[in-house]
């Protein structure tokens, strides 16, 4: 059983990450054999009038929408209302064949139709919050529907053959859901998914957002780490429109937990939740190494050799970040909201789930290496001071900043290996491949790169 020095130490964890990342809020209740057994709240959900951040506060979900889009897709299955198979231009007017093949409602839930990222989603929040010149005013699901036209052109691959995450997909989905169940996507996810799992504070349109006072205001947080309003994009909703909070996603994970039921009501069956978990399509970009995609959910299937797996999924709409994971054999799982960009809460869900599993969180590959970029940025010189650089970290990467012939070089560093007292990176230059090292001791930091030796200063 989790002790308050747990918690405690998940919680300084928690507002280090913020702290560097600059999120201005950020809520997380966490689940332990299969009851909530932590909830609270960081920083403020309104800056300008001090207002605190609790348990209850609303954000945006994103793309952790995408599992309740995919669990009302297998409620509808199980009624007998559609099949997994069924092409999904059976139910909209479009055309779906991608070279020569059927894009199914399989393909859809699993990113597999062989059309990569349309960037739908990308040019409607960056246009609506004013980040770049991109323009692409899709309010509504069959604008996304008529933008969409022409897309089977930009495949690479057949259905089935490759992971391409596709958000069209999901807006798809939704409107599949729409045209089998004769109610709108909104109105089906409150009667069928909401309502059941009391989740009360969960909503999916403007009008029930503006009547709670317990609401995080969106925030962009620049580059520089200034912070300004932002505004949460609505009208599309099946791929990333809901907002919640963690005390409602904690029912939806605990039903998730128990197989399907929650509170003596079967919100799907046991069979259709283990299909929901079934890595169906290796992801190509991988934390692991051994990550899949099984229908709106992220699967691990041995999280850091515990021989148990991590069913998760994470989302973002800039304004709004989220995280939600559990592991079934264990019955833990946690969900986690902020209101603002910066450090991934994936991140911050995964270090949670290993603490609960009494798991070595340094086998969490960004421990070790924010742990050890840490020790490595700051100011480097070499012998009696004739050179000298900068070592600053950017998003992931580590740069070395120096003069050359006058002018101002970022290069970037590669990981290679990274342990407590050494750490191996590479770079190019002039197009050959040059190690890059720093070894690390209680006393100082030396950078061995290129012919130099250097010191970081103090």
């Amino acid at each position: 059983m989790p002790t308050n020095e747990l918690w405690s130490e998940i919680s300084e964890y928690v507002i280090r990450k913020m702290s560097e990342s600059r999120i201005p809020a950020l809520s997380i209740a966490v689940i332990v054999n299969n009851e909530v057994k932590y909830t609270r709240g960081f920083g403020y959900r309104d800056l300008d009038k001090g207002l605190p951040a609790n348990e209850g506060t609303v954000y945006g979900i994103g793309s952790v929408t995408k599992s309740f889009t995919a669990l009302a897709i297998m409620q509808l299955r199980e009624e007998g209302k559609l099949e997994l198979t069924d092409p999904v231009s059976k139910y909209l007017s479009i055309n779906l064949k991608v070279r020569g093949e059927d894009v199914t409602i399989h393909h859809l839930l699993t990113h597999t139709s062989g059309i990569p990222a349309l960037g739908y989603a990308e040019a409607l929040i960056d246009g609506y919050l004013g980040i770049t010149d991109s323009w692409l005013p899709t309010a509504d699901p069959n604008d996304v529907i008529d933008f969409m036209r022409g897309a089977t052109e930009w495949s690479v691959a057949k259905p089935g053959e490759r992971f391409y995450y596709l958000n069209e997909g999901y807006v798809l989905l939704g409107k599949v859901i729409e045209r089998v169940s004769n109610v709108k996507y909104a109105d089906y996810i409150r009667s069928k998914i909401l309502k059941p799992l009391k989740m009360r504070r969960t909503y999916l349109e403007r009008d029930e957002v503006v009547k709670d006072e317990n609401v995080a205001t969106p925030y962009i947080v620049s580059i520089d780490g200034s912070i300004r309003k932002g505004k949460f994009p609505y009208g599309i909703q099946a791929d990333g429109g809901i907002l919640s909070n963690v005390l409602d996603l904690s029912n939806y994970i605990l039903m998730y937990l128990s197989r399907g039921e929650f509170g003596g009501y079967r919100i799907v069956s046991k069979e259709s939740i283990e299909a929901m978990e079934r890595p169906y399509v290796r992801i190509p970009h991988t934390l692991l190494g051994n990550e899949g995609y099984g229908y709106g959910l992220i699967i691990y299937p041995n999280f850091l050799g515990t021989n148990t797996k991590l069913v998760c999924h994470s989302g973002s709409v800039l304004v709004y970040t989220a995280f939600i994971g559990y592991v079934p054999e264990k019955g833990v799982g946690v969900a986690i909201l902020a209101n603002a960009s910066g450090y991934p809460l994936s991140n911050i869900g995964m270090y949670v789930i290993a603490k609960l599993l009494n798991t070595d969180v340094t086998k969490l590959p960004f421990v070790t290496y924010e742990e050890v970029a840490s020790k490595l940025v700051g100011n480097y010189v070499g012998f009696k001071g004739t050179i000298k650089v900068r070592v600053s970290k950017e998003g992931d990467f580590l740069y070395i900043n120096e003069r050359i012939d006058g002018k101002e070089v970022k290069v970037p560093l590669i990981p290679v290996k990274l342990t407590k007292d050494k750490a191996e990176f590479y770079t190019l230059i002039n197009s050959r491949r040059v190690m890059v090292e720093f070894l690390i001791s209680d006393k100082e930091v030396t950078l061995l790169y290129e012919r130099y030796k250097l010191i970081k200063k103090p």
